[in-house]
C-alpha cells in the first residue's frame, strides 16, 4: 500500500522482528484489528527480522537461545538448514497465519508530537497518527565499532560480523577477530580452518559455562541487566552475564588453541595490531565482533532521553511519554524477553486508551511515574 495523507490509526508498531510480530499478535489478541486499528512497519525486504542477514553457514543447530513466538511453535526445522532460511520461513508463516499484514519495505524516518495528543509517525509511505506506540527495531541496523589509534592506516580489511560473508572469504588470510560474544566466536571457530593464522582478542576474559542454561538462569540474567540500567549504565551483552556456552566445538577450539584469548590490542598499525609492551600481530582481516546498539534514533524528536542518555522507563512504558512503549530492546532484549514485552505492551496500551476514551480521560503523553523505573541506556542491547 501506497498512503500519501497522514492516516489515523490506534498503534503503530516499528519493526517485525520478535518483539514487533509478538506485539501484533497480542494486539489483535486484544482486538484491534491489523492494518485498519494497528499497523506493523518493517524496514526489511522480506520476513525474518535480523535473522534473514545472518551469514549462510550459521545453521539452525548453532542458533543460540531462539525462543517460539507466542502462539505457534517451530516444530519440524532442519537443524543443518540456514538459520536465515529456517526463521525467515518461521515468521512467514507466523505472518500470515495472525494476518498482521506487515508493510514492507517501509522506513520510519522519525516520530514526533502530532495534533490532537496523537503522535506523528512519519514513513517512507506517509504519515500515520497514532495514539500509541510500540517500538520494536532491536539493534541489528546499528553495528557497533569501536575505534583505535591508527585505525585508518590499515591496509588490509576491516568489517563487522554483521556483513560476515562466511568462512571460504578468509582463506589464506592472517585473521584479527575482536569481541567476545557468541558470533565473535562462532566466526572465529569457523573461518580458523581456512585462514592462515587467526587472532582472538577481547576486552576481558570471556567466561565459559558449561552445562544447560534453564529459565531460572534467564530469569537470573535478565535481572543483573536490569540492576544495570536501573542504575543509568548501559546493558552488557547477554553473554557477559551468562558466559559463552561450552559446547563440544568450543571444547575443542580451545584444545587446538583457536580460542586462546589475548588482551585487546592498544593501537592498529598498517598491517596489523600492536600492544603498548611492544607486541605486534601482523593481519590481513580485522574482524569486529563488537555488538550492536539500540536503533532508536527515530524517536529523537520526542526528547525521551533523560539528561544521561538513558530513557526511564515503567515497564516496557518510556516515562517521558506513556504513549511509547519499548519492547526487545534493554532487559526485554532476548527472544523470550520479546515475547513478555509485546505482551506488556499492548496490556498497557490497551489500559491507557481505554482510560482515554472515557468521559474526563487524561491525555497520556506524559508520564505518571507510577511503578518501578528502569534507566535504559539509549545506545545498550544485549546483542551477542
Amino acid at each position: 500500500m501506497n498512503y500519501t495523507g497522514v492516516r489515523e490509526v490506534e498503534v503503530v508498531v516499528i519493526g517485525a522482528g520478535q518483539a514487533g510480530l509478538a506485539a501484533g499478535f497480542h494486539l489483535r489478541r486484544a482486538g484491534y484489528v491489523p492494518d485498519r486499528d494497528a499497523v506493523v512497519f518493517d524496514h526489511s525486504p522480506r520476513p525474518g527480522g535480523a535473522w534473514q542477514f545472518r551469514w549462510p553457514t550459521l545453521t539452525y543447530e548453532k542458533v543460540h537461545g531462539m525462543h517460539a513466538l507466542p502462539g505457534m511453535e517451530l516444530t519440524g526445522a532442519d537443524p543443518g538448514r540456514p538459520s536465515a532460511e529456517v526463521i525467515g520461513g518461521y515468521f512467514d508463516d507466523y505472518e500470515r497465519t495472525f494476518g498482521l499484514r506487515v508493510h514492507r519495505p517501509v522506513s520510519v524516518l522519525a516520530v514526533r508530537e502530532g495534533a490532537g495528543g496523537r503522535l506523528l509517525v512519519e514513513t517512507s509511505e506517509g504519515g500515520y497518527a497514532a495514539r500509541a506506540l510500540i517500538n520494536a527495531t532491536g539493534t541489528w541496523d546499528r553495528p557497533f565499532w569501536p575505534r583505535f589509534p591508527g585505525q585508518e592506516t590499515f591496509t588490509g580489511r576491516q568489517l563487522h560480523s554483521s556483513r560476515y560473508p562466511g568462512p571460504e572469504s578468509f582463506r589464506g588470510a592472517r585473521v584479527v577477530v575482536v569481541g567476545g560474544g557468541t558470533s565473535a566466536v562462532q566466526q572465529l571457530m569457523e573461518l580458523a580452518p581456512y585462514a592462515a593464522a587467526t587472532t582472538w582478542v577481547t576486552r576481558r576474559p570471556p567466561v565459559f559455562r558449561a552445562g544447560p542454561f534453564d529459565e531460572e538462569q534467564g530469569r537470573a540474567a535478565v535481572a543483573l541487566v536490569e540492576e544495570r540500567v536501573r542504575a543509568g549504565l548501559p546493558p552488557r551483552s547477554v553473554v557477559s552475564v551468562t558466559g559463552l556456552p561450552m559446547t563440544e566445538a568450543v571444547r575443542r577450539a580451545r584444545e587446538s588453541g583457536v580460542l586462546e584469548r589475548l588482551p585487546l590490542f592498544d593501537r592498529i598499525t598498517p598491517t596489523g595490531v600492536a600492544w603498548a609492551d611492544g607486541r605486534t600481530v601482523e593481519a590481513d582481516t580485522i574482524l569486529y565482533g563488537t555488538g550492536f546498539r539500540a536503533a532508536i534514533d527515530h524517536l529523537a524528536p520526542l526528547r525521551l532521553r533523560e539528561p544521561g542518555g538513558g530513557i526511564r522507563m515503567a515497564g516496557t512504558r518510556a516515562l517521558r511519554d506513556a504513549r511509547v512503549h519499548l519492547v526487545g530492546y534493554g532487559p526485554s532484549a532476548s527472544t523470550i524477553g520479546a515475547n513478555r514485552a509485546g505482551r506488556a505492551a499492548v496490556r498497557d496500551i490497551r489500559r491507557l486508551l481505554t482510560r482515554d476514551a472515557q468521559p474526563g480521560g487524561a491525555a497520556g503523553h506524559l508520564g505518571d511515574g507510577a511503578g518501578p523505573t528502569v534507566a535504559a541506556d539509549a545506545t545498550g542491547s544485549l546483542a551477542s
